[in-house]
């Protein structure tokens, strides 16, 4: 069930990823690498994910991730808020002539699962479009769709570094931008994504993920102290 009261999602994804041009150059400007999905696939793989799963892949953007998964198992759900991003999906599984992927607008807070609670959920690069009280309560949301010791891998910019650091952290990210948006994120999108967006720190994620319903399975931190990726288990 959707909050009673909740904050406005394809306002927090940001007029870009609304944008059918933006949405059109999203692989190129986010540096998409299909060795990315075989890794992430691979990881799931390790904990039992195959022919008789069921994935739902949260903020699928173009639907790269959510069409190789399908390749591998009975059930995809791919959810997207921005409308721009479902047609691209709807695209590519046509395209592709992929069977077995559901597309759905909706976000963290909106989405309404329907059959059996799955057995994994994949999130990358969309968590930190929510402040902290709402990654709590869509976290729950995500627990509550798992079956017991279902699979949340997460992947997202997520700082771990302590907050006296942060000058030095996030001055030698912006440093490393590049200076065409062709080439990915620049320093002033990047400015704009401290500025305004939410990323959290880890050390206030991970008790949020144990409090929702999550055992941290392991987690990988990028080496400036940026990115972390997460396998959690849903207890129980």
């Amino acid at each position: 069930m959707e909050p009673p009261v909740s904050p406005d999602e394809l306002a927090l994804a940001g007029p870009e990823h609304l944008d059918p041009g933006y949405v059109a150059t999203y692989e190129r400007k986010t540096g998409f690498d299909p060795e990315d999905a075989e890794y992430e696939l691979e990881v799931l793989e390790a904990h039992g994910f195959g022919p008789d799963s069921t994935l739902i892949d949260f903020g699928a953007g173009t639907g790269w991730f959510a069409i190789a998964a399908a390749a591998r198992c009975r059930r995809v759900v791919a959810l997207d808020v921005s409308p721009a991003m479902v047609a691209a999906i709807e695209l590519r599984a046509a395209e592709e002539h992929v069977p077995n992927v559901e597309i759905v607008q909706a976000g963290l807070l909106s989405y309404e699962h329907t059959g059996e609670p799955a057995d994994f959920a994949y999130c990358r690069n969309v968590l930190h479009h929510l402040p902290d009280y709402w990654k709590a309560l869509a976290l729950a949301r995500i627990a509550a769709i798992l079956r017991p010791r279902g699979l949340l891998l997460l992947r997202d910019i997520v700082f771990s570094f302590d907050p006296g650091e942060a000058d030095e952290h996030i001055g030698a990210w912006l440093d490393g931008a590049p200076a065409s948006p062709d080439e990915g994120w620049t320093r002033a999108e990047l400015e704009t994504h401290v500025r305004e967006e939410f990323s959290t720190f880890s050390w206030l994620l991970e008790p949020m993920l144990e409090r929702t319903g999550f055992a941290i399975d392991s987690v990988e931190y990028g080496r400036r102290g940026i990115f972390a990726e997460y396998v959690c288990l849903k207890r129980g």
